[in-house]
């Protein structure tokens, strides 16, 4: 195979190590070119490009994670991932390990590490790397990244809900939440979440957000129903997507750029959390990108129902 066939038989691979280290896909991206660029530019051939490119681009991802620490301490509002639609990277051997590290939850978890543990615990608790792969893609010994990992096990399984749900139960349990939402449903909406359910939007100070996250199962609901009727007057859609590996759509304007996105954190049969990405920054990736200020207005001069 040749260099580009090679790199681009593991790029899947590449993006996936990348965003999850980084929770941008933007950044994930940027760091897989670079990680290219510097195989491309090497003038040996390794013994093994899956292991030269993953140390590459894992490398490039802590140096990355490091100066946007400073960035996200300093963010306007709540901080989420970029939404990701698919992750590219499929291994049916490590199915669960996959799908439970790229959900929004595990992720916001994940922010919690250092640099090193985030990338030391992707490579081996989501990727199965061996130690002595993982050693040398970050300059550790064994022994360090062993502890490493040890370490962010336990930050990890502190955050960790007790009880979660399977795909089918989230699928159903979407399912009633968005024909509620459109019926614009106080009490069916009230019936799905946790007494304790949260609205959170990731604005990023660039598009209109709530001012705090909006807490308790009838505050939500009612927030709900009061605003999506109202965005369909003005010919604003959603459409269900998978995001993230969980239940969530995508909401866009008349034509047809990308508003928002919105998760659904379900847990012990009730949706916990409702997390909504409204800065433009975040979602380019997802094609053009809707003026949520002029929506605004717009909602705003639009007539209320019954007037």
């Amino acid at each position: 195979m040749s260099k580009v066939e090679e790199f681009e038989a593991l790029r899947p691979l590449l993006f996936s190590i990348a965003y999850r280290i980084l929770g941008s896909v933007a950044e994930a991206e940027d760091a897989v070119q670079e990680a290219w660029l510097r195989y491309d530019g090497s003038s040996t051939r390794p013994a093994s490009a899956k292991a030269y490119l993953s140390a590459t681009v894992t490398r490039i991802s802590i140096d990355v994670l490091r100066s946007a620490r400073v960035r996200r301490e300093e963010y306007t509002g709540p901080w989420f991932p970029e939404p990701l639609l698919s992750d590219p990277y499929e291994d049916p051997a490590r199915a669960v390990e996959l799908a439970d590290s790229v959900s929004m939850a595990a992720l916001l978890l994940l922010e919690r590490l250092s640099p090193l543990e985030r990338a030391v615990f992707v490579l081996r608790e989501v990727f199965g790397f061996g130690f002595d792969e993982i050693a040398g893609a970050v300059d550790r010994s064994e022994a360090a990244c062993r502890q490493l990992v040890v370490r962010a096990r336990r930050h990890m399984a502190a955050g960790r809900p007790r009880f979660a749900a399977d795909r089918e139960e989230r699928q159903e349990l979407a399912s009633r939440f968005f024909e509620a939402l459109k019926d614009g449903d106080v009490g069916a909406l009230r019936n799905l979440l946790a007494a304790d359910a949260q609205l959170v939007g990731d604005g990023g100070g660039k598009a209109p957000q709530l001012a705090r996250a909006v807490v308790g199962a009838e505050n939500v609901a009612r927030l709900l129903a009061s605003v999506v009727p109202r965005l369909a007057r003005v010919e604003v859609s959603f459409e269900r997507h998978e995001i993230n590996g969980q239940p969530g759509a995508v909401y866009r304007d008349r034509d047809g750029r990308v508003l928002q996105t919105l998760v659904l954190d379900v847990l012990d049969g009730q949706i916990q959390t409702i997390r909504t990405v409204l800065n433009p920054d975040k979602l380019g990736h997802m094609g053009p990108v809707a003026d949520a200020w002029e929506i605004t207005r717009e909602l705003k001069r639009a007539p209320r129902q019954g007037s």
